[in-house]
């Protein structure tokens, strides 16, 4: 018969490795107490290996079969390896053990969300909510499943009631932001975040939030303020220096957005997103071969960022060379082939390359894409006039007025059409539309149609609606 000895490791975990590993080479049965086993099982966790952790529960049952610990942990690993059943059947011994153990209702709850069986979750989690002492990750936990029912709501007040247990829980601040986005309710959020900040000033991530939150209400110069005091609280913070510098963007400081977005070099690696930020500053201050040079540098970093790529061209297309700049454009519509601004470029290419063919057909899935753009619809038939098929043009804009029934640009140029196209009674009537639309854009019926200046009837019409 073996001879079992004793050890007491709890000091040492790694000592407790040594002779567990020594006991199973010498096939021999030592005696841990429980604490050693549970530092070994985590040894092998972090180790990333899973059977000899699952090894070590089997010897930490047989020597401590009371305690749940083990039980927790084997479901924790069964849950790792995709065996449910086993994680069940482990989680159920647990429970028989120490019912008041949260963990068990954590890894359960866990398990039914992961089947989306978000009602199960919940009632396990708020169990666990129930027993547990430090109650975050529950919370966080009980959070995340309403935001997997879609229950944005419900999501923000378990996440509010987790900031109100750990004030200093930033994944809180950030999913809450997160589910005040989805729900479209900035202005809730910056009267959360304010609040959050009157208790908690030196907060970075609140400060971030509520410039990201001002951000989205176009409130550009206050988003900077909040960002300006996210990156005075913590100055290595490169994610507010980045969205301090789109801020800075919108409002045309572009030199400004452009020592901005560096500062984040000093902080973190540059990445391409960063240097497509920085090409576009650069093509807005019109300085091409710098907007160029960053476009390169961005797309070296990441060949699947279609906007550098769609960046490079405009910056070609604005020194005249449409033919290389299309070639770019078909780079970044590759990546994605559902982006109007991509076709809308490739349509003016071909339009200034003279292939007029292949510039309708481009403008066609731009509208198709986004039907609300009334230039692509202007210029889809434009393109279509110049090559004199008149009733295509005016389908094109009807479809046009149809999405866009507010249009005056579109009204004017279905008069222009009709009259082109012999149709003067439904050219009167949709010249009082387009003049009820906006009478201070009649102009643009004779920047298409000059000599319509001189149609007494039209000119009638028009200073009687002027009047």
């Amino acid at each position: 018969m073996e001879e079992e000895f004793e050890f007491d490791f709890t000091e040492d975990p790694k000592l407790s490795v040594e002779r567990y590993e020594e006991m199973i080479r010498n096939q021999d049965q030592y005696f841990f107490d429980a604490q050693a086993f549970e530092n070994i099982i985590d040894y092998y966790i972090d180790k990333n290996d899973p059977v000899k952790a699952l090894q070590v529960i089997d010897y930490a049952v047989m020597q401590h079969p009371y305690a749940a610990i083990f039980h927790i942990k084997k479901a924790q690993l069964n849950v790792f390896t995709n065996e449910i059943t086993q994680a069940f059947e482990s989680l159920e011994k647990a429970e028989l053990l120490e019912p008041s153990d949260p963990d068990i209702y954590m890894i359960k709850g866990n398990i039914y969300e992961s089947m989306d069986r978000h009602e199960d979750a919940l009632e396990n989690l708020k169990k666990a909510l129930q027993m547990a002492e430090n109650k975050d990750e529950v919370l966080m936990q009980i959070a995340f499943v309403y935001q997997n029912m879609g229950d944005y709501d419900e999501a923000v007040t378990y996440l509010k009631l987790c900031l109100e247990n750990n004030m200093e829980n930033q994944d809180a601040l950030y999913e809450l932001a997160f589910c005040y986005d989805v729900l479209d309710k900035q202005e809730e959020s910056i009267q959360f975040y304010e609040q959050y900040i009157d208790n908690e000033p030196y907060s970075f991530a609140a400060w971030y939030n509520l410039g990201n939150a001002f951000h989205k209400l176009s409130l550009f110069e206050k988003a900077i303020d909040a960002y300006d005091y996210a990156i005075l609280i913590k100055d290595s913070f490169a994610s507010a220096y980045f969205n301090k510098g789109n801020a800075l963007v919108q409002l045309d400081r572009f030199d400004e957005a452009i020592e901005v977005y560096r500062q984040t070099f000093e902080y973190e690696k540059p990445n391409a997103d960063t240097y497509c930020a920085i090409g576009e500053c650069y093509e807005k201050l019109e300085k091409m071969d710098e907007a160029r040079s960053f476009y390169k540098k961005s797309v070296k970093m990441d060949p699947k960022l279609a906007d550098a790529w769609y960046g490079i061209g405009v910056t070609l297309d604005f020194e005249e060379r449409y033919f290389e700049s299309l070639h770019f454009y078909k780079k970044a519509l590759n990546i994605d082939d559902q982006n109007p601004d991509y076709w809308f470029a490739i349509a003016d290419a071909h339009y200034k390359l003279g292939n007029l063919k292949d510039s309708e057909a481009a403008y066609e899935k731009v509208v198709e894409l986004n039907p609300l753009d009334t230039e692509a619809w202007l210029d889809y038939s434009s393109v279509v006039f110049e090559q004199d098929n008149i009733p295509k043009c005016i389908e094109i804009i009807a479809l046009g007025i149809k999405n866009n029934p507010d249009s005056a640009e579109l009204y004017y140029r279905f008069v222009a059409y009709l009259f082109a196209n012999g149709e003067y009674n439904e050219a009167l009537n949709q010249l009082e539309i387009a003049l009820n639309t906006d009478v201070e854009k009649n102009y643009l019926l004779f920047e298409y149609l000059p000599q319509l200046q001189t149609n007494k009837v039209i000119v009638d019409i028009i200073n009687r609606f002027s009047k």
